[in-house]
């Protein structure tokens, strides 16, 4: 397909992928302030105490679901994601302060039955702006397209990950989970998490030209 006549860079800027993942990211919750361990603990004498971390943590969960698939299967799976956690309250290791990795472990599982989906929908992402042509005297619209490619790029890329890669990605870039959360929610070494990130980053960097598309979340991942 022949290329439309915008001068975009050869590589991304470090700004564009920034705004390009914050699109992707969603803001993580701020969780109870207190010692989730404890409240689930509790919850196992008194079922309704567990309402305090559906409270805390449904809005997270379901934001990290629908940027993955889609809201309708969000409200399905979020809701799915605490019927799990409740039932399986008692096997949660109440020494932990937090519950964040243990219930993004679960709404993964269950992402998961979805996976070609979420496929789907990162390639038909990656598809936008491929074909748009602009006038190049327009140096907004031709920015905005160039970014869009950078979009599409980043998607493609994203999708085209094996589904291991794409987890701990998504997990790192979406939910915000430092590498140790992400192997509580995967239940998996924390070296694994490591690797298949590293590699993920690389593929992804490739896809973009060069550029780093975490340079920005370095904090997101140094948990």
């Amino acid at each position: 397909m022949k290329e439309p006549p915008v001068a975009a860079p050869p590589h991304a800027p470090p700004q564009v992928v920034s705004d390009l993942l914050s699109d992707l990211a969603s803001e993580a919750g701020s969780g109870l302030g207190r010692n989730d361990g404890a409240v689930i603990e509790r919850s196992w004498r008194e079922p309704e105490r567990f309402g305090e971390i559906f409270d805390a943590y449904f809005a997270e969960i379901h934001r990290y679901v629908a940027r993955r698939l889609d809201v309708d299967a969000a409200d399905d799976i979020a809701s799915e994601t605490f019927h799990v956690a409740f039932r399986r309250r008692k096997t949660f290791e109440v020494s932990r302060d937090s519950a964040r990795p243990w219930l993004y472990g679960i709404a993964s599982n269950l992402v998961a039955k979805h996976r070609r989906a979420e496929v789907r929908k990162f390639r038909a992402l990656g598809r936008l702006g491929d074909d748009g042509v602009v006038d190049g005297h327009d140096e907004r619209v031709a920015t905005r397209v160039s970014a869009e490619r950078v979009r599409g790029r980043l998607a493609r890329a994203i999708g085209d990950l094996s589904a291991a890669h794409r987890e701990v990605l998504l997990l790192v870039v979406l939910a915000g989970l430092g590498y140790e959360e992400v192997a509580q929610a995967l239940d998996v070494p924390y070296g694994t998490v490591c690797s298949r990130f590293n590699r993920a980053r690389k593929k992804v960097r490739e896809a973009l030209g060069g550029v780093d598309p975490m340079l920005v979340q370095e904090g997101a991942v140094s948990g």
